[in-house]
């Protein structure tokens, strides 16, 4: 199968239904001739033309807000927000608006909102946060996170034709990553997790780019006889609880890993599902790892220090196995 970089499944998938659907069109800062902040829409202005490919003011409420208007007369949008950090900016488009349309006026909003999170870039501390955990919390929105090339062109494309808002989050430093991507046409179901290795002593739940870490840990502790099965949600809302908790039946060891702050973050609710309904099959306690609570700094001494690393994912495992 030929492999592709993960920001070119991203625009396929784009590319893909927008030939598919007039209606449906993208906006943005600089996505026009310069192609997006991480050229995910490269030869898309050229293509679709100006209309379809809006190069938006720097402003995330307008963005939003137009995206919104728009959805509820039958248009379909995808709005880039390049850095989630500035995500905080159209938050009352976003959770007072878009998430609660359907349920004060039984109006559909189909917006996929793309934002990119994640560190390891030394971009420092207003380009580098993860806060896919305010979106959960959210009732109205679905969350997206893959991490492959070939869970973000489906998931992708089951977003754009989902009927409700989508908040899709991508890992920057996944961007020029290759995976291997087919030429077919093919879509994703959200609720669907993945198991990536299976294994039998310890489940690790891990997300974006913690998967492939998660995935190298897997396999150095393989070759000392720990099996580690490491499980991707793929979508946090809808959530797949039933493979996840099956995992976690088996191996009766658990351990969280995510980006973000591991305070209030999206482990803290992994964790309390886990506690709920498969308590009894516990071996050990539930162990998260995730980043320490500072901001993103910019020497990279410093953020390696502060954001999850593959040795903070073994030291978790062997304390428990």
């Amino acid at each position: 199968m030929r492999k592709i970089e993960y920001r070119q499944a991203i625009r396929e998938a784009m590319n893909e239904e927008m030939r598919k659907d007039p209606l449906l069109y993208l906006m943005a800062y600089d996505i026009g001739p310069y192609g997006g902040e991480f050229r995910t829409s490269t030869g898309m202005w050229q293509e679709f033309g100006e209309r379809r490919v809006q190069d938006s003011p720097i402003s995330e409420q307008a963005e939003v807000g137009i995206a919104i208007g728009a959805a509820t007369t039958g248009c379909k949008a995808i709005v880039e927000i390049p850095f989630m950090d500035f995500m905080p900016m159209c938050m009352d488009q976003v959770v007072n608006q878009a998430a609660k349309f359907h349920y004060m006026f039984k109006q559909n909003v189909p917006i996929v909102i793309r934002t990119a999170m994640g560190g390891y870039m030394r971009v420092a501390e207003h380009h580098s946060q993860c806060w896919e955990n305010w979106f959960v919390h959210v009732p109205g929105l679905k969350v997206v996170i893959p991490s492959t090339g070939y869970d973000a062109k489906g998931l992708l494309k089951t977003a754009i034709n989902d009927p409700d808002p989508v908040i899709f989050i991508e890992h920057k430093y996944m961007y020029p990553m290759k995976f291997e991507v087919p030429e077919e046409e093919y879509t994703i179901p959200f609720g669907v997790a993945e198991i990536k290795k299976e294994g039998k002593d310890v489940t690790v739940i891990a997300t974006s780019y913690m998967v492939h870490k998660a995935l190298g840990v897997a396999q150095k502790l393989e070759k000392e006889g720990i099996s580690v099965e490491v499980i991707d949600p793929r979508t946090l809302v809808p959530l797949d609880e039933e493979k996840i908790l099956d995992s976690v039946k088996k191996t009766s060891k658990v351990v969280i890993v995510h980006e973000a702050v591991v305070r209030g973050g999206w482990g803290g609710e992994m964790a309390a599902i886990i506690a709920d309904k498969a308590f009894s099959y516990l071996d050990q306690p539930i162990k998260r790892v995730g980043a320490k609570a500072a901001p993103i700094p910019f020497a990279p001494e410093l953020e390696d220090f502060i954001l999850p690393q593959e040795a903070d994912i073994e030291n978790a495992i062997r304390q428990i196995v």
